[in-house]
């Protein structure tokens, strides 16, 4: 059995308030030969919920047969100085031996960029335990934060943030990313494209219950669940539901808003303004009462902005929860890859249209519920196939096999 060391500094156990990519790679890892270590801070990142007592420094804990190493870490809201010192803080306690002496030696370590400079710390570690590094790319740090305006092109810490990033290409044995054309971004940077490993975010099947058809019924509800930010483009769904209002053919339709986020407030203003009746709001649910929602949905509604660094692909959580539930989905993105339109599991239009949303959101309640339920159905079947956390963590296995010998 070899060992390999996951450094994420947002890292969640089971049952947290965030994604729990890690920990679903690691469970399936233990099949393929490989015994995992998560390290991870102690400030959960959605919550703010401190997992270390007043004392404590460090701890290691198992889930679930995983086993979690968290790292004292101060509290911090939004996006200011603090939130620097606690990535900063991360970082230099992952650095320290004793913190980490509780661990199996490693045979490789996998730096995950949730921000580069954790993904840093794991190639010091790498370095000090002379094991391959695996660099997992998260977000295409700094290009995402200049193309949405939040980092100026030719600022110094844009330039710093792209040296950054060029040192943790070139020194690592592999590059996973989560998005199918991110090659042809690291390619652009010079870096040898042989060197990436796509491997997107998944769905772990076993908490989902088997497919079943949706429920004959004279209503129809669609869902959305998720955050409610800047990127989500909702202001277009609600848009697309005032329409849908207004259509004699959209009576029986009403749609869910599930989840929370800086956006929420103006759209909930703009539901009133629009005389959008048809939109609920409601609070987010843990992630552990996502399937048992999810089965109260006849369909879904994803929906991103027009952005360029689509170009490159997606990888969304919630995407493959819709799929995983088995119900048709609306897909509103123009994005390198469209899981939905590859499955034959919904029907797929451009961004930022209300009009041509609502006519889709129409076409999709009035279809024949065996229709609805045959592409439900392709939906769950697909994600099954492609994006199960068991294939997901075998094609990892395959890849750290290969840097490790």
């Amino acid at each position: 059995m070899k060992t390999v060391w996951i450094v994420n500094h947002y890292a969640e156990e089971p049952g947290g308030a965030g994604g729990g990519r890690h920990y679903s790679l690691a469970k399936h890892l233990l099949g393929q030969g490989w015994r995992s270590f998560i390290v991870g801070a102690s400030t959960e990142h959605l919550t703010g919920r401190q997992r270390l007592g007043h004392s404590e420094k460090v701890r290691l804990e198992v889930h679930e047969g995983i086993p979690f190493l968290w790292l004292k870490t101060p509290p911090y809201s939004g996006n200011g100085l603090d939130r620097i010192r606690n990535m900063l803080t991360f970082c230099a306690r992952a650095l320290v031996p004793e913190n980490l002496a509780g661990l199996e030696r490693p045979d490789v370590i996998i730096g995950s960029s949730i921000h580069p400079f954790a993904a840093w710390a794991a190639l010091r570690l790498a370095r000090r335990h002379n094991v391959p590094f695996v660099f997992e790319v998260r977000d295409l740090w700094p290009q995402a934060l200049i193309e949405m305006g939040r980092l100026k092109e030719n600022s110094p810490v844009a330039h710093f943030m792209r040296w950054l990033e060029k040192q943790l290409y070139n020194s690592a044995a592999k590059i996973v990313v989560l998005w199918p054309n991110a090659g042809n971004y690291i390619d652009g940077l010079g870096i040898d494209q042989g060197k990436v490993l796509w491997l997107s975010n998944g769905i772990d099947l076993d908490e989902w219950p088997e497919w079943s058809p949706a429920p004959e019924k004279d209503d129809f509800t669609l869902m959305y669940f998720g955050a409610h930010g800047g990127a989500n483009g909702l202001d277009n769904i609600i848009r697309a539901m005032s329409l849908v209002r207004a259509s004699p053919q959209g009576a029986h339709v009403s749609l869910r808003m599930v989840g929370d986020g800086p956006q929420k407030p103006m759209l909930e203003a703009l539901a009133r303004q629009t005389g959008a009746t048809n939109v609920l709001f409601e609070p987010p649910v843990p992630k552990s009462a996502i399937p048992a929602l999810a089965a109260e949905a006849d369909g879904f509604i994803f929906n991103l902005i027009d952005a360029p660094m689509f170009q490159y692909g997606i990888s969304p959580r919630k995407l493959f929860d819709f799929m995983a539930a088995g119900r048709p989905t609306i897909f509103a993105c123009r994005a390198a890859n469209d899981p939905v339109q590859e499955s034959g599991g919904g029907l797929s239009v451009e961004p930022g249209n209300p009009r041509i949303l609502a006519d889709a959101i129409l076409r999709l309640a009035t279809m024949p519920s065996v229709q609805r339920g045959a592409m439900g159905k392709s939906a769950r079947h697909y994600v099954s196939a492609h994006y199960s956390y068991e294939v997901l963590a075998e094609r990892l296995a395959n890849g750290l096999n290969a840097v490790t010998y």
